[in-house]
């Protein structure tokens, strides 16, 4: 990899980086060089076929595309049409399964009730009446407890969330949850938004196209750290990495936790009757189950070969320095001060812009990501009074 002369590094090729490469290649008509660890491109988003199905498979966990930002939308249809698929989640708890988010079907399941949806709103302040207020709310079960109340924290949010975090959410701060929306109807849709499918010919073709400008080339396999002394000191590093080893640690490292993906090939044609099972249950290990099958239903019959189907188990734990690929960052006041100084830092750099989840610290959806990415290449391309 010749780095002689070059203008711009992007350092990561997930949705952030993959859409400034992009944009610097087709807007500025200038040549980009991605580089990224792992070795194929579109970082956490990734999915590929499984070669003893047929079936598409996420590699990191299921990835919805879901959006109410129209210029994300519209940016991102013009690399890859998408499928009206429209994502619903399933959760197990003590042996029954109930629908998720929270809604007038859970309730009246769980409670064995029957209400209608303008009992809802009052039957939920009985719930809660006697907790404290969210705004007071010392932790995260208090917050919880005081926007559901503590029977449906019990069953659906308690468990799950001590093992996605490995803490008891009486130890987790009461700002990882903002809000528990209730619905007060049988919408069983995960996500509210007009704008959601799957790229209809999967992540992978995705990254693909929005990587296939000649001016853009990709190198996999390849870490920062080892090139960094050769980058030439004009060029400008768009980096998508972690944000404290950038800085050499020197404020402290921040906290993440990681998962583990467990696949397997299931001799069955459908495991769980839908793409996501979450298990509430503290006693079960995993949080979910995927099974892949069930994003391009239309496609099962081309997919699958022998009655097979693919899924996977998803396991939280501690993430370990870089033994580990981060994935959630740990929001506590400790780890946020030490970001704000990090970040105060990069503000300062001249030739680097930060970026994306390891970049900013923070989970960031698919859409935020690439409204964040565009975003970044805007202001970069003013300060050079390009646009």
């Amino acid at each position: 990899m010749d780095l002689y002369g070059l203008k711009n590094l992007v350092v990561g090729a997930g949705f952030w980086g993959a859409v400034i490469a992009e944009r610097i290649a087709s807007v500025l008509n200038e040549n980009v060089v991605v580089i990224d660890k792992r070795n194929h491109p579109g970082g956490a988003s990734w999915s590929e076929i499984d070669p003893e199905t047929g079936i598409e498979c996420h590699m990191y966990g299921s990835h919805i595309f879901h959006t109410k930002l129209e210029r994300v939308w519209d940016y991102i249809s013009g690399f890859t049409s998408f499928t009206n698929y429209r994502h619903k989640v399933l959760t197990t708890y003590r042996n029954k399964v109930y629908p998720l988010p929270i809604g007038l079907g859970t309730i009246n399941s769980y409670y064995n009730l029957n209400l209608k949806p303008f009992e809802v709103p009052g039957f939920i302040r009985g719930e809660t009446g006697k907790e404290k207020s969210a705004d007071s709310a010392a932790n995260l079960e208090e917050r919880a407890v005081a926007l559901i109340g503590r029977p449906l924290y019990e069953a659906f949010i308690k468990g799950y969330t001590t093992k996605q975090w490995g803490k008891d959410p009486k130890d987790l701060p009461a700002e990882i949850i903002t809000r528990l929306p209730v619905r007060a109807d049988y919408n069983n849709d995960y996500f509210d938004d007009v704008r959601q499918g799957m790229p209809k010919d999967g992540y992978g073709s995705l990254f693909k196209s929005l990587l296939s400008n000649p001016k853009i080339e990709v190198f996999l396999n390849v870490d920062f750290y080892d090139i960094r002394d050769s980058v030439p000191d004009g060029c400008t590093i768009f980096f998508s990495g972690a944000i404290d080893r950038f800085f050499d640690y020197k404020y402290g490292r921040l906290e993440w936790r990681s998962l583990d993906f467990q696949f397997r090939t299931e001799p069955v044609p459908d495991f769980q009757g839908t793409s996501v099972m979450n298990y509430a249950d503290e006693t079960t290990p995993w949080t979910r189950i995927h099974e892949f099958k069930h994003f391009h239903p239309t496609h099962q019959k081309r997919e699958t070969t022998g009655g097979m189907t693919r899924i996977c188990a998803e396991y939280p734990k501690p993430w370990r320095d870089d033994r580990d690929a981060p994935y959630y960052p740990v929001n506590t006041s400790r780890n946020n001060d030490i970001y704000q100084k990090y970040k105060e830092d990069a503000s300062r750099l001249s030739n680097v812009v930060m970026g994306g989840r390891l970049g900013s610290y923070r989970y960031c959806d698919m859409d935020k990501a690439i409204d964040e990415a565009l975003t970044s290449f805007e202001k970069h391309a003013a300060s050079r009074r390009v646009l």
